[in-house]
This record gives C-alpha cells, structure tokens and sequence, in this order.
C-alpha cells in the first residue's frame, strides 16, 4: 500500500465534495470457482483500495462526513484462520496503516448502518457490480437487491469520478511499472509468433511474465490470429504464415495499478505488401492522436482524427472513396474502425467503468453519439492534466458487418465494396499505447515497446 497520508488525504479530499451523511465503501469477499473452498485469487475492489487501501477480503470502509470520523469494520482471524493462512495483523493495526484508529467488528456494522437510517441521515454507496455487494447491500440498507443500484449515491459516484480520474505521481509511477512489465509480455509474444506456435502458447507465456512480475493480468488476454474480432479469448489457433497476430494484454502490479498495450505483429516476424500497408495506417492514426493529446482537447475530437487518418489511408488503397471527411461525419468508416479510440486506465483497466460509463468519461458539455461506432467511444470529454487513458486506433475486416452493410446498400458512396471483398481474409490490426496528459501536453508511459515495422521486423529476427 501507499503511505497512510494518502489515504488520509484521498479521503479529506472526498469529504469535502459532499455536504453531509455518512459514505459506505464495502470492500470484496473471496469468489468460489467451482466450491466455496476453492477461491479465485482475491482482488479487492478499487474504490475501497483507493479510498482505504486494505488488500483483505470481509472489509467495510465507513465515512462519516459530519463527525469527520472514518472506521474500518472487519473480524479479528481466530485459530483456525491462523492455522490455514498463519498469523495475520489485527484489524485495528491494519487501519493505523491506512490512518483510521476506529475499528469494530463487522457484525457491528449493521447496526451502525441502523442507527443512521433512523435518524435520517443519508447514507452514500456506489452501485454493485457483483450480486453478492447488492445482496449486502439488501442487508445492511433494507433496500431489495434489484434496486440498489437505482438507488446508489450520484453526489458520491461523482465526487469518486472526479478524485480518481487525476492521477498523483505514486500513481503515475505504479501504472508504469505495469507498462514495463507488459514490456516483456510483448516483446517476448513478438519473438514467439512463427509459424507452427500455437496461440495458447505465447498466451500462457504472457500470463506467466505478469505474475512472476507480481501481479495477475489486469484483464484476459486476447491473442490471435483473427484480430477481426475485437476481444478475442480464443487462444487455440496455429499461428500460419500469411497471417497477423493481435495481442491486446496488460497487467497488473502489487498495488493493482494497471497497463493495457496492444501489438500487431506479421507471423514469422516479415510484413507482407498488404500487411504492412494496412499497418502503417493505423500506426499513423495511433502517432496522430498521441501528438495531438494535451489539456483542454476532447478526447472525442482525438478519436475523430485517428478515424479520418484510417479512412484516408483506406482510400488511397482504394477501399474507402469520395468526401472522406463527410464519410466519417455519417460513420461510414466505422465499418472498418467500429470502436472508440480508447479510455481511462488507472486502478481498473477501463477505469472506474463499474460506476457507469457515462459518468467518468462524458459530462455535462460532451454527450455520448448514439452512431454506430462512435457510440462505443467510452472516454469523450475533455483532457486534463493527470489523465492516463489509451489511444488504440484498429482496423479491422469482419466478414459478416461486410456483407450486413453490403447486402443493405450502406454508405456505397464512400466504401468499394469490391476491393473491400478482397480484405475478408486478412484479420484486423490494432496499436495501442498508454498516454498521461502533462500540464503542456502528452507523455507516453513506460518503456517503449516495438511498433514500427522496422522495430518490429528487427526484434523478431532474434
């Protein structure tokens, strides 16, 4: 964890952007996978981890804005405990990590909880996004699992949005190590993509990097052959001449601080003619959008640029055609760009998405496009000083989003559909680099990973 003070400080800083009531920050409880003795590996909620910095299942962190007064709640381990998991700190000495010096335990909470309810006080909590945090939450609050989420707090979601979004240098500096960690996850997968590999393989290789590092993958690694396919999980095709492999991975560090980076490598480690032209076009959309990232610019005007850079590029290859700015006003190029430019990355891999999508990456002067393509831009608003998000441009040939668009007659003004026709075999290609927004501009975080062809062409020759 950090040191106590920055707890002590996130925590003042939260308290001053709400008038009164007390907050309630569940932390997570183990998972089962198959029996409940049998846990996935625990992972701590993030708002809890930002706020009270405990990485232990069973906890509660508890706010109470007008006595200015913060507890912890949570069970002393008993014998039993310390024979399975050895000896573990009280949970009062947890806390004083943190700086809160009141405790109780956690069938002390309800009760609590109670008592601030019959006084009418109001009680702030972030909308569940597991069914056991909304049955708890039916528990402790009286209000029916299937609507606590209608009833989460909006001041607080709010207030967490605005705090977590600006990165500290602790931060910054944690999110780099996770970047030079996927450093060696990627490097080493571009090395491995030669013919006859299976995809599992150099997945299961990437997995292991990141947790001899420290950390699990911040989220599953998607590697394969078909990059048409935006998230793909399946890792069970032979790597074959002729083909590109997309790996989208990141992971994440002690602190749970994570990297998302995405390369697009050629099998056997040589572009082909097509390859390398569809390639290089989305490399100059991903340089585009990093060049132009700095405080004030909407992120949405970043993701525009990236996609007029695509649809030009297209169109000298002879598969977009006509007024390409007018195409990528009506959305036409999102047949081969369907996805937005990128999004917040910090403690999540989406940053704060689990308190809703639209809070933490639109705002009062930036409303989301209901147009395919631009509507699944999660992070449109404007760019600020400690922002750290992704810029991932991809282009992409989905045979059956072709042949929907062909068959309807879409946009035949700006797309060749016959040259098109000819590209269903080839994949797709997507780059992606992790971005803090300075006081004057931009800085690309970590070490740098390969991404011209020539880098990438000389690192697989080894």
């Amino acid at each position: 964890m950090f040191p106590k003070e920055t707890y002590t400080t996130r925590r003042n800083s939260l308290r001053e952007k709400l008038n009164s009531g007390i907050v309630l920050m569940p932390g997570n409880t183990e998972a089962a996978f198959n029996y409940p003795a049998n846990t996935y590996h625990f992972r701590q909620d993030s708002n809890f981890l930002y706020f009270f910095g405990l990485d232990h299942p069973d906890l509660a962190g508890v706010m109470d804005i007008d006595a200015n007064t913060d507890y912890i709640f949570g069970n002393d381990v008993d014998m039993d405990d310390i024979i399975w998991m050895g000896p573990q700190p009280l949970i009062a000495e947890r806390a004083s990590h943190v700086g809160i010096e009141h405790t109780a335990p956690y069938s002390d909470l309800a009760g609590f909880l109670l008592s601030a309810i019959r006084k009418g006080r109001k009680i702030h909590f972030l909308p569940p996004y597991r069914g056991e945090q909304a049955i708890e939450l039916e528990r402790l609050l009286g209000i029916h699992s299937s609507m606590v989420k209608s009833h989460a707090s909006l001041a607080l979601i709010k207030a967490v949005v605005a705090l977590r979004e600006i990165k500290d240098a602790l931060e910054i500096a944690e999110i780099e190590k996770a970047i030079n960690t996927a450093w060696e996850m990627h490097t080493t997968a571009m090395k491995m993509a030669m013919p006859g590999v299976v995809e599992q393989e150099i997945a299961g290789v990437m997995e292991g990097i990141a947790l001899k590092n420290g950390g699990a993958v911040s989220f599953p690694i998607i590697l394969s052959i078909n990059g048409q396919t935006l998230h793909n999980h399946y890792h069970g095709n032979t790597l074959v001449p002729g083909r590109m492999m997309v790996a989208d991975a990141g992971c994440e560090t002690t602190r749970h601080y994570a990297s998302d980076i995405t390369r697009t490598v050629p099998v056997g480690g040589k572009f082909e003619p097509r390859q390398k032209a569809i390639y290089e076009i989305v490399l100059q959309a991903n340089l585009s959008a990093i060049q132009a990232a700095k405080p004030g610019v909407l992120n949405r005007d970043l993701h525009l640029l990236a996609c007029k850079t695509i649809a030009n590029g297209l169109k000298e290859l002879g598969l977009m055609k006509g007024d390409i700015n007018e195409a990528v006003r009506q959305g036409a190029h999102a047949l081969f760009m369907p996805h937005g430019l990128g999004h917040h990355m910090g403690l999540d891999v989406h940053d704060m998405e689990g308190l809703g999508e639209d809070f933490v990456g639109y705002d009062e002067n930036t409303v989301r496009s209901k147009q395919f393509g631009l509507a699944f831009l999660r992070f449109g608003k404007a760019l600020k000083p400690g922002h750290v998000f992704t810029i991932e441009p991809g282009c992409y040939f989905i045979p059956a989003l072709i042949d929907q668009w062909r068959e309807a007659g879409k946009f035949t003004e700006y797309i060749n559909y016959d040259r098109v026709e000819s590209y269903k075999d080839f994949g797709g290609v997507r780059i992606e680099d992790d971005v803090l927004v300075t006081e004057n501009g931009h800085r690309v975080l970590g070490k740098p990973i390969p991404k011209t062809v020539a880098e990438i062409e000389a690192l697989m020759k080894h």
